[in-house]
């Protein structure tokens, strides 16, 4: 009992943040809004007989082209659950850090540590389905007439489910990273800008195929693209799936000793 109202207490103080709420948005209506201008362009080539020219056109696979991108809300959801604990308030609240109170209230650091992860995966969950169930039906919207479904309905709810996976281990490595660190800038500048802007391992791919079974690259065929067409080589979903998810346990548990060894 004690660590389900520690969990409830952390969910809705994790749910009051402005940040977490922009970041789940940005997951939302960022991926929503590069499914309808994708949408819009394969409507356009149907219609212009130039299909061929974006590959088979199908409304599962335009509403999944932007689903990597929904990472940004799992990282910041992740962070920001820890880092909001070690943010100074105020100089006329006494510039004091959450992370006082909250051990008042609970004092047990792993029962603290396991209430905010269900929170994150929660959270994350949740965020994913909202955001994967409306891009389905904006390109439903606008391709559900003019483009035959070629993705059969069981191997679209693996991807959804391999999505949803990838987005909350995301946030888990995020939760972990913070737990070292108690700053959040850092990881929300690196994570975030290796998953929309540059990857950097990726670029490591190029250097050392080692690179492959680091985390973000180890988990992306959970998307269930085609690795062919993306990036050749890596991992096959499963396994890629347990290595990046050994990552995230392996970040979150060092975190978690470092959390419950030093001073808050």
């Amino acid at each position: 009992m004690r660590l389900l109202r520690t969990i409830a207490a952390e969910t809705v103080k994790i749910l009051t943040l402005p940040g977490v709420w922009a970041g789940v948005l940005a997951s939302v209506l960022g991926t929503v809004a590069i499914t309808a201008l994708n949408a819009t362009q394969a409507v356009a080539a149907l219609d212009a007989g130039e299909a061929d020219l974006f590959g088979p056109i199908s409304v599962f696979e335009t509403a999944f082209a932007a689903a990597p991108l929904g990472t940004i809300g799992a990282i910041v959801v992740g962070v920001l659950a820890v880092s909001s604990e070690y943010t100074p308030n105020s100089p006329d609240a006494g510039g004091s850090r959450q992370i006082t109170s909250t051990l008042v209230t609970s004092p047990g650091r792993v029962r603290l540590v396991l209430a905010k992860l269900t929170a994150v995966v929660a959270i994350t969950v949740l965020t994913a389905a909202v955001a994967l169930s409306s891009c389905l039906g904006v390109a439903q919207l606008f391709l559900g007439d003019v483009a035959p479904e070629s993705i059969p309905v069981e191997q679209a709810m693996w991807r959804m489910v391999g999505t949803t996976v990838y987005w909350t281990l995301t946030a888990l490595l995020a939760f972990g990273i913070t737990l070292l660190t108690r700053s959040g800038t850092l990881p929300l500048i690196i994570l975030i800008l290796n998953s929309s802007v540059v990857s950097i391992s990726l670029l490591l791919t190029n250097l050392t195929p080692l690179a492959h079974w680091l985390p973000d690259m180890a988990g992306r065929n959970l998307f269930g693209f085609d690795a062919e067409l993306v990036l050749p080589g890596g991992l096959d979903a499963v396994p890629g799936g347990l290595v990046m998810a050994a990552w995230a346990v392996a970040a979150v548990g060092a975190g978690t000793i470092v959390f419950t060894r030093r001073d808050a």
